[in-house]
């Protein structure tokens, strides 16, 4: 028996151990401070030695059962401490007799037993969505865009503002028309100043995903959701294509599905679309545009009649649309102008708003810009507009109800607004032409039209907007457009023009995937292309993304273009990337026209390399017909290609810009030509007098190539 008295459990050495804790760390009690010593000092007293075998010696008394008394004599005491003279109990006494008495004057919270309280780690995103129920119940009771965006940009977290779409459209799906409304119209407002638009569409991607679950508690949640989506098309925080690339990511037989076929299919399709979807929830709290620019002339000119300052401010202030008001100012300018006993009023009116802080100073600035913006077509109507609006500026200013910065703005503005309007002729008129070559593939009447605008500079412009109306039309437009790039190129586009248009293309890849779905690899295409038909080199790809700004997604698609080159034969595949069509014919016709001067210098008809010639229907590319004639006249030194070239000269079948660009080709390569033909530059010097004598270059390019070449008559 002796010998298991020193064994201790596992459980109790626990209990043992907390115990001792315990009593370390709580204040004693007034029973237990008047004891001779505490219940841890009687513990270091006899510290507990069981040898590893978890045996106590056999000789003596186990120590866990020797008790000192108030005498100080050691005495046995009952197995695990409890009673004998002079002891103290239990140590782990949990018995209910003992206990903490709240209602003690000596009561010490912290005699309390310990109790160890599990707590939760909180989550940011459960934070987050606890937070906007909370915002779009206010807006909802309040109707308060401008308070809502505030407190959402004030909740901070905006990589979570998919969540707000998804609660705020499900939360008003469950509500009245008018909060449906709300919702609708407190997106539009939020788009771009507050939440992105790649936001919006993810938070739409996940009501869709969720159409299954929301339909559960809300029997017409397809129905609701299909207008809510088909509403976000039509206010254009969702592009049309966001429907075409959701439905591939949704299954077929899930509600989002039926949610996007719906939208589709039936409202975005019906015949004024748009109208019918602003006018759904037709008990609504939303006003139109056109009806809150009618409200703003109808309060305008009953001020004029009234000239009550207050009472008009006052109406403003129930427009509540503090985010409308560049309107106000813009009308009251007008109505200032129109009549002109009506001025001193108006100025009045909006210095008394401005100084209440009624208009903001942005929205004033705003108003003003807006004016200056439409002073042309305003003078149509009232010829002393631009007049008027120079006195007004400097008034505004010199009260302190307009910024000063206006001034400086609308001095240099006026020079942009100038180059704009002049910019935005330019794409309606290559609109139209890009149109029309679509139509007729007539290359050359392309080219006199663009000569005709007399606008070089834009040409990046044209090829921005080439290209972006080929992508979303068929692949014989784009085939005619990688065409079209190639005559251009030669005829009137630098490199630097190329170059500068893929970068303007690149920098708005995004937006441009938008609408079109596989933008991206059909911009790689039609960078690879421009490689293979020698309008860029593949270093031009290196200056595009260096050109390009840091983290662009165009850089991929440069990289993407530049693996389609490096590929095994990457030249063939992408002359027929888009299925053929007029397109490979460049590469085509040279090889075309290789063969029909090898036959005529062999001994053909004239005649017959004419026809061929006119044959190949690519008049924009003859220069290469007058590259390779004369190049194949030095190889084979024989000169009887030069009456081909004056025949098609004399027969206008090649013309002199043509025949031009054909001499000033050689000449460019005239340093590799001489490494197979040591006599190449004395050749060209010769062709180019005898083309000069008969009328096919112009006196300008004989002088010009004789300065080029200044050894030839030495050698």
């Amino acid at each position: 028996m002796a010998s298991g008295e020193g064994f201790l459990t596992d459980e109790q050495r626990e209990m043992l151990k907390i115990a001792s804790q315990n009593v370390e760390t709580a204040l004693p009690s007034p029973r237990l401070s008047s004891s001779p010593k505490s219940p841890t000092s009687l513990l270091s007293d006899h510290q507990l030695k069981v040898p590893a075998g978890g045996k106590a010696p056999t000789g003596g008394i186990a120590v866990r059962h020797v008790r000192r008394s108030h005498s100080g004599k050691s005495i046995r005491v009952k197995k695990d401490g409890a009673g004998g003279k002079g002891t103290w109990g239990k140590l782990l006494d949990t018995d209910g007799e003992s206990h903490i008495d709240r209602n003690d004057p000596n009561y010490d919270s912290g005699e309390e037993p310990y109790q160890l309280v599990g707590s939760t780690i909180s989550d940011p995103l459960d934070e987050y969505k606890k937070a906007v129920v909370s915002i779009i119940e206010e807006y909802f009771s309040t109707s308060d865009m401008e308070v809502a965006a505030s407190d959402l940009k004030d909740l901070g977290s905006s990589e979570y503002h998919p969540y707000f779409i998804k609660r705020l459209v499900s939360m008003a799906m469950d509500r009245h028309d008018k909060e449906k409304e709300m919702a609708s119209v407190l997106l539009s407002s939020l788009y771009a100043d507050v939440i992105s638009p790649p936001q919006i569409r993810d938070g739409f991607v996940m009501l869709l995903e969720s159409a299954d679950d929301l339909a559960v508690d809300i029997l017409d949640a397809v129905d609701i959701l299909t207008l809510f989506v088909s509403r976000a098309v039509v206010d254009e925080i969702l592009p049309p294509a966001f429907i075409t690339r959701a439905k591939k990511t949704l299954p077929e037989s899930s509600k989002g599905y039926q949610v996007l076929q719906t939208a589709e299919k039936s409202y975005l399709s019906a015949p004024h679309h748009a109208e019918l979807l602003e006018r759904r929830w037709g008990g609504s709290t939303h006003v139109t545009v056109e009806e809150m620019k009618k409200k703003i002339a109808d309060l305008l000119r009953e001020y004029v009649e009234s000239g009550d300052t207050f009472e008009a401010c006052r109406c403003i202030r129930e427009l509540a649309v503090s985010f409308f008001h560049h309107e106000v100012v813009k009308r009251a300018l007008v109505l200032a102008m129109e009549i002109q006993t009506a001025e001193p009023l108006m100025l009045k009116l909006l210095k008394e708003a401005a100084e209440e802080g009624l208009i903001s100073s942005s929205q004033m600035v705003k108003g003003f810009a807006r004016l200056a913006e439409s002073l042309d077509d305003l003078a149509l109507d009232i010829p002393s507009a631009k007049t008027l609006f120079q006195l007004i500026v400097p008034k505004a200013i010199l009260q302190g109800w307009l910024d000063a910065s206006f001034m400086k703005s609308s001095c240099t503005d006026g020079e942009a607004q100038n180059e704009d309007k002049k910019l935005n002729q330019y794409k309606k008129e290559i609109v139209t032409i890009i149109h029309e070559y679509f139509l007729s593939d007539d290359i050359p009447e392309l080219i006199r039209s663009l000569e005709d605008l007399g606008l070089p500079e834009y040409n990046p412009v044209f090829l921005k907007k080439l290209i972006t109306l080929a992508m979303d039309r068929k692949n014989r437009e784009k085939e005619m457009a990688s065409v079209l790039l190639s005559a251009l190129h030669i005829e009137i586009f630098s490199t630097e023009d190329i170059v500068n248009g893929f970068v303007m293309l690149l920098e708005s890849a995004e937006d441009t995937a938008l609408d079109i779905l596989d933008a991206s690899n059909e911009l790689a295409l039609f960078l690879a292309r421009a490689v293979i038909d020698d309008v860029l080199v593949p270093l031009n790809l290196e200056e595009i993304t260096s050109k390009l700004p840091p983290n662009c997604s165009g850089s991929e698609t440069v990289r993407m273009a530049r693996s389609l080159i490096t590929a095994r034969h990457a030249g063939e595949r992408l002359l027929r990337c888009w299925g053929g069509g007029t397109g490979w014919a460049v590469e085509d016709a040279k090889d075309k026209i290789m063969k029909l001067l090898e036959e005529y210098e062999s001994g053909g008809v004239v005649a017959e390399a004419c026809q061929c010639i006119r044959d190949l229907g690519m008049p924009f590319f003859n220069h290469e017909v007058v590259k390779k004639a004369l190049v194949m006249a030095m190889e084979k030194k024989n000169d009887r290609m030069l009456d081909l070239l004056q025949v098609c000269f004399n027969e206008g079948l090649i013309t002199i810009n043509q025949m031009t660009k054909g001499f000033t080709r050689v000449k460019d390569g005239l340093d590799d030509l001489a490494l197979d033909f040591p006599n190449a530059k004395d050749k060209f010097s010769f062709y180019t007098e005898y083309a000069q004598k008969k009328g096919w270059l112009l006196p300008s390019f004989g002088s010009s190539a004789t300065e080029a070449l200044p050894t030839a008559a030495a050698s």
